[in-house]
């Protein structure tokens, strides 16, 4: 009771304080998915770390001794409670947000979550030693199970009802008992096993010879299971970031397929009968295909399938790919993945006497899949090419190890064994032939199906748009700069992910009008257009602007800045602000009319937070918040607390907030409606189409592009205006959702 205990404890921990710690440095780091990758790859390396010191220290130390060094370590850890990251971790902006995260991380929780790392493998260990003849392999499917249960009550159960600061002390009174009840299993073992010897066997059996006769794995074993706990990590990761950076960075899509990788050793562990071969081979394959075509089927494009071509007059199957049905198949692929790799790892587990090694094997694959795709892959691939290539890995091993399992159905000597049983001895030789061909259709149609997945995926991995005048990739995403040379204009593009995030005209005079959401006609345009106060009518002076953006882009906002303004952008980015002056112009043209631009690099809650405690507000007239990557949302710039506490303060009492609300997925305009009301501000909400660019709608048509933006502001003048009447569109909504620190409903605010 005590080892099952002291096991369930530190799972439920282990992965409570992992969506904790997540959301907890989310924000300081921009909300970009690649803050939870680093998060994932800290988790696992502490975990094969763990594994590494459980296994030294049943392969090395006697009982006593064992029982010793870790209740040292035990009251060690518990004088670096409680487990809250100190502000004087928050980042400044230059330095490597990989690197500060892992060293964050290691300050705040590392020797705690260490101690809990080691417990699965150690304390089974003694547990061997202690309860001769019972299986350990049953604790693992409860350190499982204890695992899914802290993932699936943490976005349901925890976040919404607790503060960070207080799950942080709940976590940390939480540790306090874990520490009690592993203390007791130490003091057991020390009491009870504190003479023998020979401490890398566990305590003899019921049958001593069986142990020492039980076969060392080979180095071929140790590659396969290293490799089958590699592939589903890598695709776990893979797949998240990909999640993540079409919606949103938050803990519900971190805890998703972790659930279910989870849920994956669940039941191939804890009953060798609950993982049936054929079955997940054939949710394997068809993860596969689907994951295949997610790659050239986004959300909102339609397919079509042919149907009965032969049939005169039949017409094609067409449907339309639906945020829904993409996530579906990212988190499919990762289940299929999980389930194969897994499966096949549990039927290859070694005799207990080897249960440590087989553990640190487990923890150092799932390891190096995060470093493959937290560190490796963004240096490797302009592109997030790890998820198809995860999915071959995948693949590819499974297939490694049916070919390698002497008790395969597909093998034919196996095989025949089997049809021997029911067609009887006599056709011995009919069985044999039968089981020939079977298997070799079989392995036929596998390796065909592979050899298929293999040349789309390496297809996909070596396509990309070549014209590209600019790509890279690092923590915060895809940038690719691409020209359109086919018009007299020529038009620069830039791109993060998927989406377009600003264009420039080449030419003069296009190139210095503000184009693609933030034309004339747009919400950012008119709050600028009407500030300060705003001008009696349009003819009229305005004096000097003081604008903040949150997000740089292409830089194409500074377009409005003229002799004495002050425009200044805050971007996470360092590439984005590298590619903004050297493929686009804007900010270099305002600079020489005379304009104060000013780039920030860092969050720009963090950096406009700091503003406030050193400078003090700086007075803006608007602040434009347009700081999306891909189409993923960072939830903590759109806050109860950032507006209230941030944006507001720095705005001068007549200012405009203008919220950048145009996305593909996500309603954003119930949030914008719920801080209004919450904050007792006017509200104004400006679909704007698409237009020719130019004030006067002159210019390239389709030089700016339809947009939606909120404006929030105490200014009565502002929203009567009659410029802001004309554009301002009904709003009816059924509901408004308001966004906090301490909770965000995302799955409220979908488009239908």
């Amino acid at each position: 009771m005590r080892h099952a205990i002291t096991i369930f404890l530190s799972a439920l921990l282990l992965f409570q304080v992992q969506p904790l710690l997540g959301k907890y440095i989310l924000p300081w780091f921009g909300g970009t998915p690649a803050v939870w990758t680093t998060c994932m790859l800290f988790f696992q390396a502490l975990l094969l770390a763990g594994y590494a010191y459980a296994h030294a220290s049943n392969t090395w130390l006697s009982p006593r001794l064992q029982a010793v060094v870790h209740l040292v370590l035990l009251l060690l850890s518990l004088m670096l409670l409680p487990v809250e990251p100190a502000s004087h971790w928050r980042p400044r902006g230059d330095e490597s947000p990989t690197l500060h995260i892992l060293l964050l991380l290691a300050a705040t929780v590392g020797v705690p979550y260490l101690l809990l790392s080691t417990t699965g493998p150690l304390v089974q260990a003694w547990f061997v030693r202690t309860e001769p003849g019972k299986s350990p392999y049953r604790l693992y499917a409860l350190s499982n199970f204890g695992s899914l249960l802290a993932l699936v009550s943490y976005p349901f159960v925890v976040e919404p009802a607790l503060a960070l600061p207080v799950q942080a002390r709940l976590w940390s009174a939480g540790y306090v008992l874990f520490a009690m009840a592993c203390g007791w299993c130490a003091i057991r073992l020390a009491v009870g096993q504190g003479g023998v010897a020979a401490p890398s066997l566990p305590r003899p059996t019921a049958d001593p010879s069986e142990a020492a006769a039980a076969p060392r794995p080979s180095w071929a074993d140790v590659l396969l299971w290293l490799g089958l706990a590699t592939g589903p990590s890598a695709m776990l990761l893979a797949a998240t970031n990909l999640m993540c950076q079409e919606i949103a960075v938050v803990p519900f899509l971190w805890v998703l397929p972790l659930a279910l990788y989870l849920v994956s050793f669940i039941i191939c562990f804890d009953n060798e009968h609950w993982y049936v071969r054929p079955v997940f081979c054939l949710l394997l394959m068809v993860a596969a295909a689907l994951g295949a075509a997610v790659l050239f089927y986004e959300a909102g494009s339609t397919v079509e399938i042919p149907a009965l071509r032969f049939v005169k007059g039949s017409q094609p199957i067409s449907f339309d790919v639906t945020i829904t049905m993409e996530i579906g198949t990212y988190v499919l692929a990762a289940f299929a993945c999980a389930m194969a790799c897994h499966g096949e790892l549990a039927r290859s587990k070694p005799h207990p006497r080897y249960l440590t090694t087989f553990y640190l094997t487990i923890a150092s694959g799932g390891a190096l899949g995060g470093v493959l795709v937290a560190v490796v892959a963004p240096l490797v691939f302009l592109r997030y090419s790890e998820f198809p290539l995860a999915l071959l890995a995948c693949c590819g091993l499974v297939l490694l190890a049916y070919s390698r399992d002497a008790r395969s159905l597909l093998r034919p000597t196996v095989l025949a064994s089997w049809l021997e049983s029911y067609i009887g001895e006599a056709r011995r030789m009919q069985a044999l032939v039968a089981a020939v061909t079977s298997a070799a259709a079989v392995w036929s149609a596998l390796i065909v199906a592979f050899t298929a997945l293999a040349v789309v995926v390496v297809g996909h991995v070596k396509a990309g748009d070549t014209t590209a005048l600019f790509r890279s990739r690092n923590f915060f995403g895809l940038l690719r700069v691409t020209q359109d040379e086919s018009g007299p204009e020529q038009e620069r593009y830039l791109y993060n992910g998927r989406i377009l995030h600003g264009t420039q005209y080449l030419h003069e005079p296009w190139r210095y009008e503000p184009s693609t959401y933030y034309g004339y006609n747009t919400g950012v345009g008119l709050a600028i257009d009407l500030t300060p106060s705003p001008p009696l009518s349009d003819g009229d002076p305005r004096g000097p602007l003081r604008v903040g953006i949150v997000g740089l882009g292409t830089g194409t906002i500074a377009a409005y800045a003229g002799r004495g303004d002050l425009f200044c952008f805050y971007e996470i980015n360092p590439e984005v602000r590298r590619v903004a002056e050297k493929y686009f112009s804007y900010i270099t043209d305002a600079r020489q009319r005379g304009a104060d631009v000013q780039v920030v690099l860092g969050d720009a809650r963090v950096q406009m937070e700091r503003e406030l405690a050193t400078t003090g507000p700086r007075q803006y007239d608007v602040i434009a918040v347009d700081a999306f990557s891909s189409d993923s949302i960072p939830m903590h710039l759109l806050t109860l607390e950032c507006v209230r506490d941030v944006y507001l303060k720095h705005l001068q009492p007549r200012g405009i907030l203008a919220l950048h609300i145009s996305n593909r997925y996500l309603d954003l305009s119930r949030v914008a409606r719920a801080l209004a009301e919450e904050l007792n501000l006017h509200v104004v909400r400006i679909d704007s189409d698409d237009a020719p660019l130019g004030r006067m709608q002159e210019g390239p048509v389709g030089g700016v592009s339809a947009a939606e933006w909120i404006l929030l502001t105490h200014n009565t003048d502002f929203v009567s205006h009659p410029r802001i009447r004309q554009a301002s569109a009904e709003w009816d909504l059924p509901s408004t959702v308001l966004w906090s620190d301490k909770h965000g409903s995302l799955w409220k605010i979908l488009e239908e």
